[in-house]
């Protein structure tokens, strides 16, 4: 019994070190300049004068240019995933890739607006 044990625990060990190790590996390097085709797509409403849309008395849109790459980027996620509740954001959220996020969070958090 003793050896069965020691054989299952060999094998799942075996098997689960990838996944574990998958699991650990550090996210894709962030390549704002990557990004210069992917903003264009923001530039329409982060892009204007006044952070603002244009249905202004509606929605005020945030300044994102300076803001931390981390803070760009799980705001991202949290749209794709629909915790964060704004349709036009949800639709291009979820068009991204990971990789994408990382590199438009870094791209807006090296700018200035």
């Amino acid at each position: 019994m003793k050896r069965y044990v020691s054989s299952i625990l060999l094998v799942s060990s075996t098997c689960l070190g990838p996944l574990a190790l998958a699991q650990d590996a550090p996210a894709a390097k962030a390549d704002p300049q990557a990004a210069r085709d992917k903003v264009s797509m923001c530039i329409g409403c982060h892009g204007l004068p006044g952070y603002k849309a244009s249905f202004p008395e509606v929605y005020h849109v945030p300044m994102i240019g300076g803001q931390g790459a981390a803070y760009i980027e799980a705001a991202l996620k949290e749209y794709a995933s629909g915790a964060r509740t704004f349709p036009t954001m949800q639709a291009i959220a979820q068009s991204l890739s990971e990789q994408d996020m990382a590199d438009i969070a870094a791209y807006y958090a090296g700018t200035k607006q």
